[in-house]
């Protein structure tokens, strides 16, 4: 088991899947724990179920309702994480969907873009005060070898909509986010990683991809998927590469635009102004 003592952990998309198993296994190694999620009931399951596994104490595990369509949702909910914690040792930027149908937030973006990037960079660049010597472990995919990331149009406005690709882009501004952390903020430790094709929820908008989900024989579990994470969390620094793109416990080469400094210099910018930092 790994040893998460006096160490505060937070993860996002908590409420299911990955995100879950994750917060699941943190709370079993005694780390204080916050979810969060934005559907209020699975939230409240989740936070039961957490509870039972705290090695800490039910109250180790804390549960903050946001919706990532919403960056008011995201700035209330690093308000309520910064009065909770006075420090953060892990940050899991894990939330994410890929959507059958194209769909515009509240704040007029599309929402895969949103949900899956723009919100968890809002909301790592709102905590920073919380995060020296933190670490940031980004839930990416292999799925960003199809993204074509263009950081003047995230929104990928003017084209026709399809779910994989615009997923891809998502994914592929993780790993770039995570590389561009490691540049520009010494005092934090930040990683990428693929969980691999994990039986969820994801796709549940639409009839085959959610059966293939479901049903496929050689589907990981939740728990698999979230392993990486947790050995990103306990690993010696010393040994893990900042910036890293991980699969399997692994380094692994991102396509090369993902380390690209121009690329990653403009996404930042972008989505900088985008979010009103």
């Amino acid at each position: 088991m790994n040893d998460f003592t006096g160490r505060v952990v937070v993860v996002t998309g908590a409420s299911t899947g990955i995100g879950l198993a994750a917060a699941t296994a943190f709370a079993r190694g005694h780390a204080r724990v916050a979810l969060v999620a934005r559907d209020s009931a699975r939230l409240e399951q989740a936070l039961s179920a957490v509870r039972e596994s705290a090695a800490a104490g039910a109250d180790a595990v804390t549960a903050f309702p946001a919706d990532f369509t919403r960056f008011d949702d995201v700035r209330s909910l690093a308000i309520a994480l910064g009065r909770a914690y006075p420090r953060i040792d892990v940050l899991a930027n894990n939330a994410g969907g890929a959507y059958a149908k194209r769909a515009t937030t509240a704040d007029g973006l599309e929402q895969t873009i949103q949900i899956n990037h723009l919100s968890p960079f809002l909301l790592t660049n709102l905590l920073r005060d919380r995060l020296d010597g933190a670490r940031i472990i980004n839930t990416a995919s292999t799925a960003h070898r199809m993204g074509r990331l263009d950081p003047a149009n995230l929104s990928s406005d003017g084209r026709p909509y399809s779910r994989f690709p615009v997923y891809g882009a998502s994914k592929l501004a993780n790993i770039v986010f995570a590389v561009e952390l490691a540049r520009r903020w010494p005092e934090v430790f930040a990683y990428s990683f693929h969980p691999g094709v994990v039986r969820s929820r994801f796709g549940n908008d639409g009839a085959l991809i959610s059966t293939f989900y479901k049903y496929w024989p050689f589907i990981r579990s939740a728990e698999t998927g979230a392993d990486t994470m947790l050995w990103l969390a306990a690993q010696p620094t010393a040994d893990l590469v900042n910036g890293g793109y991980y699969a399997d416990r692994r380094l692994t080469r991102p396509i090369a635009r993902a380390t690209d400094a121009e690329l990653g210099t403009a996404l930042w910018d972008e989505s900088a102004k985008i979010v009103g930092l």
